[in-house]
């Protein structure tokens, strides 16, 4: 299972998203958040692997 964790400006996780069976769905599913997600001031995402128990990559949402 892949899920997104959602950071802060200061970099302290503030949620999560929902589940996805395979990376490419989550990575599909971040694609049409994140405006959203930028509103409602989450800054970067990191997408989890459950299972392998590891983070896969780091993302900024905003202009960098």
């Amino acid at each position: 299972m892949f899920a997104w964790t959602y950071l802060d400006g200061s970099g302290e996780e503030v949620g999560t998203s929902p589940a996805f069976d395979r990376a490419e769905q989550a990575e599909e599913w971040i694609g049409a958040s994140w405006p959203d997600l930028l509103e409602r001031g989450i800054e970067a995402v990191i997408l989890r692997d459950g299972e392998r128990e590891r983070d896969v990559y780091r993302m900024g949402l905003g202009a960098e």
